[in-house]
């Protein structure tokens, strides 16, 4: 899909409500406060219309850090892979490009989302830890003049000049240099996002040093109350979420 045709692609769930797969959600707009501060913070409660939850667990378990990941997919794919019946591989929130922050389930509950072999154990890390996804498709190819997703050569994401749609590292990251941008829309909502869950599970607002943020983490990372990537997690096949990504702004912003 090319990058300009994302938000036309994310209008139509929002009027819809249908996600790729065809499963149907009812969508309401809300909103809640921010402990400890005069903020609130909206988002999209977004719940399957035949009240399936059997893609995360109703059990409620201590949390002291938070992963942030990209879906590699667009909003419609990214909600029906979160919310396959019973594959119970979820996370409660995912923000979309345009800055809505839907929230498919209560993030006091789990839902496997750092994968087999991850640091310390898929299992326990998932029940410790909130999830947030951030609507992106992630590192993409250069073929001649245009860059292409890494599902499909023919899957054009956008040309070379249209340098607001993508990142070019100056050092590849785990063997890619190129990477879809996060939109400034979806900053300031993730921004909210984590002051909302650090205060209300008293979750340190802390970030591993930068020589450590990119890189897979040791048993110490189980032990880390904070945020964190799943990059930290996994020793190979996932990119999200790399150095292709505004950490200071996020950072200054949480901790000022």
């Amino acid at each position: 899909m090319k990058a300009t045709s994302i938000a036309n692609h994310e209008k139509t769930f929002f009027d819809k409500g249908i996600d790729a797969s065809g499963k149907e959600f009812i969508i309401k707009e809300m909103s809640v406060p921010i402990k400890g501060t005069s903020q609130v913070m909206p988002y999209v409660q977004c719940r399957l219309k035949n009240g399936d939850t059997s893609f995360y667990e109703q059990e409620k378990h201590t949390k002291n850090q938070i992963v942030l990941h990209y879906t590699a997919g667009y909003l419609k794919g990214d909600i029906a892979a979160l919310s396959r019946p019973n594959y119970r591989v979820s996370t409660p929130f995912i923000i979309a490009r345009n800055g809505k922050i839907l929230n498919l389930w209560s993030s006091a509950y789990w839902s496997y989302h750092l994968g087999s072999g991850a640091v310390g154990g898929n299992t326990r890390g998932s029940k410790r830890t909130i999830g947030i996804e951030l609507s992106n498709i992630g590192f993409l190819k250069k073929r001649n003049d245009r860059l292409v997703t890494v599902y499909s050569d023919n899957d054009v994401y956008c040309n070379m000049d249209q340098t607001q749609f993508y990142t070019k590292l100056a050092t590849p990251y785990r063997g890619e240099q190129y990477y879809a941008t996060f939109t400034k829309q979806q900053y300031n909502s993730l921004i909210l996002l984590l002051q909302y869950l650090t205060s209300e599970y008293n979750i340190p607002k802390a970030f591993l040093p930068e020589d450590q943020r990119y890189e897979i983490g040791t048993n110490d990372l189980v032990n880390f109350e904070g945020i964190v990537s799943h990059v930290n997690y996994r020793v190979s096949g996932k990119w999200d979420i790399g150095p292709a990504f505004d950490w200071n702004t996020v950072i200054e912003s949480l901790t000022s």
